[in-house]
């Protein structure tokens, strides 16, 4: 699973197998982080933007894992990501929804 962070001309994918923490996999600027952004449109991952996450990632070496303190933030955005998806687990619900 991978989740891209962008802004402006800076693009940053995750990488999370549900083992471990999740992991910069890919950093990319300029023309190459247009191009990492339409890869990952074209093969349906979901796009992130956050300035200041992107900020505090792109400090991170690729195959760096993330810094425990943003556990709780990328963990909602991955879950997020993966509900979008279509891989949320049975009877879930987001919060806010209605249920039937």
């Amino acid at each position: 699973m991978g989740t891209i962070w962008t802004e402006q001309d800076q693009a940053l994918a995750l990488f999370y197998d549900g083992g471990q923490a999740p992991v910069i996999s890919d950093q990319r600027a300029g023309e190459a982080a247009t191009k990492l952004i339409e890869q990952a449109l074209a093969m349906g991952i979901p796009i992130y933007e956050n300035p200041q996450l992107l900020e505090q990632l792109s400090e991170l070496q690729t195959g760096q894992q993330i810094p425990s303190e943003l556990y709780q933030l990328i963990a909602e955005i991955l879950a997020f990501a993966f509900f979008i998806q279509g891989k949320a687990p049975h009877n879930y619900q987001p919060e806010g929804a209605a249920s039937h």
